[in-house]
Parts: C-alpha cells; sequence; structure tokens
C-alpha cells in the first residue's frame, strides 16, 4: 500500500519531501490571511448572505482554475516582468477605487449633500473580481513555491491547501468586518502593500522589500484594524 502511494506521489516520498510539503502548507496558511481579508471586503457589502457565500465559492473555484493554470506555467511565467507589473496595477487599481468613493462618501456626508446610496455589484461581477485578485496575491507566493520545490504535485497541493484555508478565513473576515470599524481600510492598505510590491519586483528588483518587513507591515495593520470594534450599534474601543 505504501509503495503504491509512493509510486504515486513520485520518486522517494521521504521525509524531506514531508518537510517541503509542511513547509509549502504554513506558507500558504500564512499568506492567505491578507489574501482572504481583501476577498471578504469584495463581498461584505452584499447584502443577501446567500450572495456572499454564492461569491466566495464561484470565485475561488475560478481562483483554483488560476492558480493551477499559474503553477504549471510558474517558471515560464517568472521570466516575464510584465506579468507582476499587470498584477501590481490591478491591486492598485482596486484600492485606489475604494478609497476613492471612500474619499466621496465622507465629502459628501460632511458637506451635508445626499450622496446615491452606492448599487451593489451582481454575483458575476463580484466572481471574476475574487479569481483576479487571488491570481495577483498568488504571484508572490507561487514564485516562493516553486523556489522551495520543483516538484509541481507538491505545490499544487500547496495550493489546494491554500485555497481551502483561505475559503475558510474569507467566510470569517466576512462577519469580522461588519464588526470592527477599521478592518476594511486595513485591508485595502495591504492590498496597497502588497501591489507595491509587486510593482517593485517588475520595474525595481533591487529594492523589493524583505518578506518579513512586509509580514510586519501586514501584522500593524491587522492590529489597527481589530483595534475598534461595533457592539451593539456601539462602538466601543
Amino acid at each position: 500500500m505504501l509503495e503504491q502511494f509512493s509510486e504515486f506521489v513520485g520518486e522517494g516520498f521521504s521525509l524531506n519531501t514531508l518537510g517541503i510539503l509542511l513547509a509549502l502548507i504554513a506558507l500558504e496558511a500564512v499568506l492567505s490571511a491578507d489574501n482572504a481579508v481583501a476577498l471578504a471586503a469584495l463581498v461584505q457589502h452584499m447584502e443577501d448572505q446567500e450572495h456572499q457565500r454564492q461569491a466566495l465559492n464561484w470565485g475561488l473555484v475560478g481562483a483554483f482554475v488560476l492558480r493551477v493554470v499559474l503553477i504549471l506555467t510558474a517558471t515560464w511565467v517568472i521570466g516575464f516582468w510584465q506579468f507582476e507589473l499587470l498584477g501590481a496595477l490591478y491591486l492598485l487599481w482596486l484600492s485606489a477605487k475604494y478609497f476613492y468613493e471612500r474619499f466621496l462618501e465622507t465629502n459628501a456626508g460632511e458637506g451635508g449633500a445626499e450622496s446615491e446610496p452606492r448599487k451593489p455589484d451582481s454575483l458575476w461581477q463580484i466572481v471574476p473580481l475574487i479569481a483576479l485578485t487571488d491570481l495577483a496575491f498568488s504571484l508572490d507566493s507561487v514564485t516562493t513555491a516553486v523556489a522551495l520545490s520543483d516538484e509541481t504535485w507538491l505545490v499544487l497541493t500547496g495550493g489546494v491547501i491554500g485555497i481551502i484555508t483561505l475559503r475558510f478565513l474569507a467566510g470569517l473576515f466576512v462577519r469580522w468586518l461588519k464588526e470592527f470599524t477599521y478592518l476594511q481600510d486595513a485591508a485595502y492598505l495591504t492590498v496597497v502593500g502588497v501591489g507595491l510590491r509587486l510593482l517593485c519586483r517588475a520595474l525595481l528588483p533591487d529594492w523589493v522589500p524583505p518578506e518579513w518587513i512586509m509580514l510586519t507591515l501586514i501584522a500593524a495593520l491587522f492590529a489597527w484594524g481589530f483595534s475598534r470594534r461595533e457592539v451593539s450599534g456601539t462602538i466601543g474601543d
């Protein structure tokens, strides 16, 4: 039985292979947090909770397909900085759109003028946004995973576990975004950070900030995002 399993996953399923797999799973789990809060922010304004779940489910099905394609073509994609540039521009556009809309809402409220309520995006408008956002976030994690192992099945396994983790975390963040005042702003600031890092990788590779700086920044943003909670219609610190 064990021999058949070994033949299925490849030659020499060893402790070293298991160690790499665990490292890939840990990598996906850590990097899924910022991705999950960004995806949750995309569906948070949808009033129907069933539509929220459907958007996340179908969006992550599309994300899974795109991740598999990315993993299978990773060695080719890495050679073209244009892919990272497109991912960076997409993430920066997504965050700029959010903060511009927030700016308009704030100014309308302060000026006393009534602002038109935002029309909720339809389910099938959100689904491709989720898939594309996950793809942009995945450019960094997949290239890191490929650097850890040249075994495609290992990287694919890590990617599958990453998608499952992402769905679980995104569901949690949808609820938390309604409870914590600053969490949505923190989510889009995280998107800005990831977008700028991708931009540096594409255009200024010598200026790419180390991974520990990005993780520290994301941790600080999350701490701020969870610093103020709305309870029973009141805001409590």
